[in-house]
């Protein structure tokens, strides 16, 4: 993406389709002038957004009217992209609003690019790299849970959390160094221990922070949740179940699926993306057989797999549940276990549970055994932090204010890198490549 600031830009910012109002957005240097070329009405730049209803007509004084639109005018900085910004809210449906675009390129904008309004937003300084995000996050939210968490990352509390984290980090820095120039045997039993009550709080909030950055990234991208068994295991009577329809073909015949079939699904707020593959067995005919290598490639990327079988059993992995079909059909029964059926719809609720639970305990920085999948930037300092600051030298048996203070030194600055980063051209083209088209 090249977006250049001294070029003038334009898009639809509704949807398309059938609707009462379209919003075509204009941003830069020359979006006032734009609008007057559209208008025919010149308006007196002030700090305090103006509104005015006209009428719209194509630069080319032939052209007939366009429409009757409502246009607001935003001076920079006080926009959303920081720059001059005009958008025009005309009559939906796919005519008109492509009608008013043509004529904004007529007068001198381009075709904004994906992202390119929030990117410019980004480089003005309206919003933070991590707001940024949080804004595609929202776009994309397909939970209410999802959707709050990207609401809390644009409201800046994460920035804010991160920073104070430093602030933190960064005082306990300087008391040790403070306490460096100082005789050992001068510092008291109540200053070491006032440090190591510094770095165990510490170390929990960056847990905290931790914690809460997992159960984003879970939210944004959806957990993979694949059903896998035999053939006739009652994979698609499960699905079919959770889902509330028969998506999947249901059939006594053995390898009746032999492709994923993939369905997004909200247990208690998160987003599932769950996938019924072909059952796992030997087979002569080469379409099932590759559904069947299709299965067990997604049983590998999965965040959880569900394990179905008749009988209980033990999970043949930690991101495993086990889950007993027909389950009518069973005397005994185990904790390690969920009995559900799909003909009666007995035990979904506990599925539902278990599945939810898995995924908190995934959000959970203790409970992954160091498992640390799928970590960004912001995640590698944190967890170089929270390994400096819970190091042996801040044990009580073992404390070290020499080795403490290089520890809290090195946990300052790399928080405060990752506060004050220099983002790279291709990690901002990489985030704002998955917006729309603006």
């Amino acid at each position: 993406m090249n977006s250049d600031s001294s070029t003038t830009i334009a898009a639809i910012a509704t949807a398309p389709g059938k609707a009462g109002v379209a919003a075509i957005r204009v941003s830069g240097p020359f979006a006032w002038d734009i609008a007057k070329a559209l208008t025919g009405k010149t308006i007196e730049p002030t700090s305090a957004p103006k509104v005015l209803y006209s009428s719209l007509r194509h630069p080319d004084e032939k052209r007939d009217l366009i429409d009757d639109a409502l246009v607001l005018y935003f001076k920079a900085p006080r926009s959303y992209t920081g720059e001059d910004v005009v958008e025009f809210h005309c009559h939906g449906g796919y005519i008109t609003p492509n009608r008013v675009l043509e004529a904004c390129f007529a007068a001198g904008a381009r075709l904004a690019e994906r992202g390119e309004f929030t990117r410019r937003a980004f480089l003005n300084g309206k919003l933070s790299y991590e707001e940024a995000e949080s804004v595609i996050d929202l776009i994309d939210a397909k939970t209410s849970r999802a959707a709050a968490s990207a609401l809390e990352g644009l409201s800046g509390n994460r920035s804010n959390e991160l920073r104070s984290l430093y602030d933190k980090t960064l005082a306990l820095s300087s008391r040790l160094e403070y306490s460096l120039d100082v005789d050992e045997s001068d510092l008291t039993d109540e200053f070491t221990l006032s440090i190591q009550n510094e770095a165990l709080e510490l170390t929990r909030d960056l847990k905290l922070v931790l914690k809460r950055s997992r159960e984003s990234k879970i939210l944004r991208r959806g957990s993979l949740v694949v059903l896998s068994g035999e053939p006739n295991i009652g994979k698609s009577s499960l699905m079919n179940a959770l889902l509330g329809e028969n998506r999947a073909i249901v059939s006594d015949i053995a390898g009746t699926t032999r492709d994923s079939i993939e369905e997004w699904l909200d247990i208690d707020g998160w987003p599932i993306r769950l996938v019924d593959t072909a059952g796992l067995r030997d087979t002569e005919d080469s379409i099932e057989a590759e559904g069947v290598e299709r299965s067990k490639n997604l049983m590998a990327q999965a965040d959880i797999v569900l394990q179905l079988v008749e009988k209980p059993c033990s999970p043949s992995s930690k991101k495993s549940i086990v889950v007993v079909t027909k389950c009518d059909l069973i005397a005994t029964k185990s904790s390690e276990c969920v009995f559900t059926s799909a003909k009666t719809l007995e035990g979904l609720d506990d599925l539902r549970l278990a599945i939810a639970r898995m995924l908190e305990r995934n959000a959970d920085l203790t409970a992954v055994d160091g498992d640390y999948a799928y970590t960004n930037g912001r995640e590698d300092a944190l967890l170089s932090s929270l390994s400096l600051l819970s190091s042996e030298s801040f044990k009580v048996e073992s404390f070290d204010p020499v080795l403490a203070a290089n520890d809290a030194r090195r946990a300052a600055q790399i928080l405060g890198e990752a506060i004050g980063a220099e983002y790279s051209s291709d990690l901002i083209d990489n985030l704002f490549s998955r917006f729309c088209v603006g």
